[in-house]
């Protein structure tokens, strides 16, 4: 094998993972919310994130759901992101997307209720999470 292969195997690989990155940008476009909500998230953020620690620490949840969200938190907790915070508008919202598309399943498999059990915040915040999450629609 020759340095030829070697270099052809390390661009393949870099080619992939800049696909991969590229497929990830244009699903968070898509999922992203509506510029409003977006402003509207960040102002929940820190309820939120009491809400996912605390949902993921009850153990009445399902394993599956309490994984779920601890990948959650590692992630948020990590400093590298998907999207740099420098990048406007898109480099904080993908923390907003990824916590909003975790919660929709979280709901769908928890239940609404629980969640609310476990809000921390007001009911005005809790009103934008189930904007946010597309659970008012659900109703």
């Amino acid at each position: 094998m020759t340095g030829s292969f070697w270099l052809d195997v390390l661009l393949g690989v870099a080619a992939a993972l800049l696909l991969l990155w590229v497929v990830l940008v244009v699903t968070l476009l898509i999922l992203r919310p509506p510029g409003g909500l977006l402003r509207e998230a960040l102002r929940v953020l820190p309820d939120v994130l009491r809400l996912v620690r605390r949902l993921a620490t009850d153990r009445a949840l399902s394993r599956g759901v309490r994984i779920r969200l601890g990948l959650l938190l590692a992630y948020l907790a990590i400093p590298i992101d998907l999207i740099p915070d420098f990048i406007p508008v898109l480099g904080y919202a993908d923390d907003v997307i990824i916590v909003t598309a975790v919660l929709r399943g979280v709901v769908r498999r928890a239940g609404l209720d629980v969640v609310r059990e476990h809000w921390p915040g007001t009911d005005d915040g809790f009103a934008v999470l189930t904007r946010l999450t597309g659970l008012d629609r659900a109703r």
